[in-house]
């Protein structure tokens, strides 16, 4: 003890009961522990026992050894939490051995202090925890533990950083523990804001063109001038038939670029146009828009699969002056041997399709297939000079790359025209719905200063679940889903837009862009289906929110269930996946091939370009091992010199992949039913 004694810094006493715990420091690190009483004497309140703690046992000492520690130590220190009549009696002691310079009343952390550590907190360093204050360390904990405890997991990563950082910021563990179960508390919630930014650029004046007088005349009629985007893509060579990589963010007006470069070489004799997106619901859209925009100018056709769709029922016009169509029904048209007349300008919109594992390989063979369709066409009739390509993307991560590999002018454009505000929360999947009822009514009760009220988008994993989130809503929502037949996907869409509905739920068929003027996106799920989403997916979703002719800004509320999957094969979590996308750097546009797309786009060239199919393959952004390729489809019986067998035919104008072709000739010579076969189909697929 006396070694102990000649080191002693500071002593710290705290309130337990009857009694005190004497906590004896140096250097910031425990001596010992004791336990002391005091006893009311005639001099006042003196030591009447001294007991050294080791673990659960206790050691008896002399009570004039914690007054000799005392006189030793530098600094005696009583906890806050000490009760003011515990705090007197105290004080009393040890002025009685006239030691009242050396005390001091200090606030420290309950939870250690009762483990028997000194923990001093300040303003600044302590956080609330219901009506007491406690230190950091024990804060942390203190989350983990309620984590644990409503079910929550354990929250990993960054998604734990951010709730500790949080927590530390605003100094309220209950704060915290309330967002955890859904509570949407604005400052805790809202993760940043991507600000409304404005490159400066010269409008270009719509009087100035010299474009078709059909369409000067209407384009005349509906602005003044052009946007930023549309003028640096006019000044770049856009109606001198240049080939444009144009990458804008969302509502920035970049497809209006591909449709007067389209529709004025149709009306000066240059060729169809072809506008290609990646899904039926968008092809849909952007049919009836040109329908009402340039309907009186052009004739308008659809191909979105193996045939025309449309309310009228009408067939697939290939001599329509515009063919809106999606990436596989004009592919399917090429590999099919449709006629597709004359083409003169096609333009692909969400051409960062192109990096998707699934659709990119396709995307990428079907540009080069009809390049080399066009070119074939002007080499026996060159009469409008060959095709003008118009590539169109919000969200690319290597512009000047990709340009490069497409042969094109890039055309970029940085800005947002309102600015954009992300939230985070956590919730499980029940708590989830609620908080989106809650968002979709504050949001649908508030207005722009435009005059429109606030509307939803809520982007979910499920068709199933789109129906069930959309019942639970007390405003007025709707499912929205590639199941649902074309009338009642637009109704939804008239509905959206004459402002009847407060929102819609949907997978990932308006991620690309339908044309729906939502001032909030809900992420219910960070999955489409059975995969976690990419940055440039979930940039492309959030870009949903907020449109400069209807809203001030855009809210976008990323709801977080910690711990969670939606399939075994996922090996990321949700809320690990949540700051990946919140924090990721978008990924680049990039065509990559496994031996099955290898195959599946070597036989769709071959059908298409015969002993070409080496150049089509080797003018692809992705590289192709074309003498591999066409060994396995040699050994597969797909094709007979450069020439399709009838097997390879069906397989490639059905876009089988070689797995999926020998698994339905199978069960074919099994004689199984076709819905079995179906099945099987589907089943393998979605397995995938």
């Amino acid at each position: 003890m006396s070694k102990q004694v000649q080191q002693v810094e500071t002593i710290f006493c705290h309130e337990t009961g009857d009694d005190y715990l004497v906590v004896v420091e140096r250097d910031g690190k425990r001596l010992f522990r004791a336990k002391l009483g005091l006893s009311e004497t005639s001099a006042g309140p003196r030591p009447a026992k001294f007991r050294l703690k080791e673990g659960s046992s206790e050691e008896p000492r002399q009570p004039d050894e914690f007054v000799e520690l005392a006189r030793r130590a530098k600094r005696l220190r009583i906890s806050e939490q000490t009760s003011a009549e515990g705090r007197r009696d105290l004080r009393e002691m040890f002025a009685g051995y006239q030691l009242e310079d050396k005390v001091k009343t200090v606030r420290t952390c309950r939870y250690c202090a009762g483990a028997g550590r000194y923990s001093p907190i300040t303003t600044e360093t302590a956080v609330k925890d219901d009506t007491d204050w406690i230190c950091r360390d024990c804060a942390r904990q203190e989350l983990e533990r309620q984590l644990s405890f409503s079910g929550g997991g354990e929250v990993t990563g960054a998604a734990k950083e951010r709730l500790e950082d949080l927590m530390m910021e605003v100094q309220d563990l209950e704060r915290i523990v309330n967002l955890l179960t859904g509570q949407l508390d604005p400052d805790l919630t809202k993760f940043d804001t991507i600000s409304a930014t404005t490159d400066e650029v010269d409008p270009v004046r719509t009087d100035s063109l010299s474009l078709h007088p059909g369409l000067q005349d209407l384009l005349e009629d509906r602005f003044d001038t052009l946007l930023p985007v549309q003028s640096l893509s006019v000044e770049h060579g856009l109606f001198d038939g240049d080939d444009q990589l144009v990458v804008s963010a969302t509502a920035t007006g970049k497809t209006l670029v591909g449709e007067l470069a389209g529709i004025n070489r149709v009306l000066n004799g240059k060729g169809t146009m072809l506008f290609l997106v990646p899904l039926v619901a968008l092809a849909n859209q952007k049919y009836e828009d040109f329908q009402d925009e340039y309907g009186h100018l052009v004739d308008v056709s659809i191909r979105v699969g193996a045939s025309r769709v449309a309310d009228e029922g009408e067939r697939f016009d290939p001599n329509a002056d515009v063919i809106v169509g999606t990436y596989e029904g004009i592919d399917h048209a090429l590999r099919t041997g449709k006629e597709m007349g004359d083409i003169g300008t096609v333009v692909i919109d969400e051409v960062h399709t192109l990096k998707e594992e699934d659709r990119g390989h396709r995307l990428d063979g079907l540009i080069s297939r009809l390049k080399y369709t066009c070119e074939q066409r002007a080499k026996r009739r060159d009469d409008y000079g060959g095709a003008q390509w118009v590539y169109l993307s919000a969200t690319v991560g290597n512009p000047e790359q990709l340009t490069e590999a497409l042969e094109a002018t890039l055309i970029e454009f940085e800005e947002r025209p309102v600015p954009i505000e992300r939230h985070v929360t956590f919730a499980d999947g029940q708590e989830k719905v609620r908080v989106e009822n809650k968002l979709v009514r504050r949001e649908f009760d508030s207005e722009s200063s435009k005059g429109y009220r606030g509307q939803t988008i809520i982007f979910t994993n499920s068709r199933r679940r789109c129906h069930e989130i959309s019942r639970k809503l007390d405003y007025s929502a709707a499912p929205y889903h590639a199941g649902l037949d074309y009338k009642r996907r637009k109704e939804v869409e008239r509905k959206f837009g004459d402002q009847d509905l407060a929102a819609v739920v949907t997978t990932a068929a308006l991620a690309a862009g339908v044309d729906f003027p939502a001032s909030q996106v809900i992420f219910d799920s960070l999955a489409m289906g059975i995969e976690w989403l990419s940055v440039q997916e979930f940039h492309q979703m959030l870009g949903r929110a907020g449109r400069p002719d209807y809203h001030d800004k855009g809210k976008v509320y990323v709801l977080v269930e910690p711990e969670t999957v939606y399939h075994n094969s996922m090996e990321m979590t949700e809320d690990e996946v949540a700051f990946k996308l919140l924090k990721g750097e978008m990924e680049s546009v990039m065509t990559h091939y496994d031996e099955a797309a290898a195959v599946e786009e070597t036989l769709a060239n071959i059908t298409v370009g015969g002993k070409a199919a080496k150049a089509l393959n080797d003018r692809m952004l992705g590289e192709i091992p074309t003498k591999h390729a066409v060994g396995k489809l040699l050994e597969y019986d797909f094709i007979d010199g450069f020439e399709p067998t009838p097997l390879g035919r069906v397989v490639t104008e059905h876009f089988l992949e070689p797995g999926q072709a020998f698994m339905l000739i199978d069960g074919i010579r099994k004689d199984a039913h076709p819905y079995e076969l179906v099945a099987d189909l589907e089943l393998r697929e979605t397995e995938l």
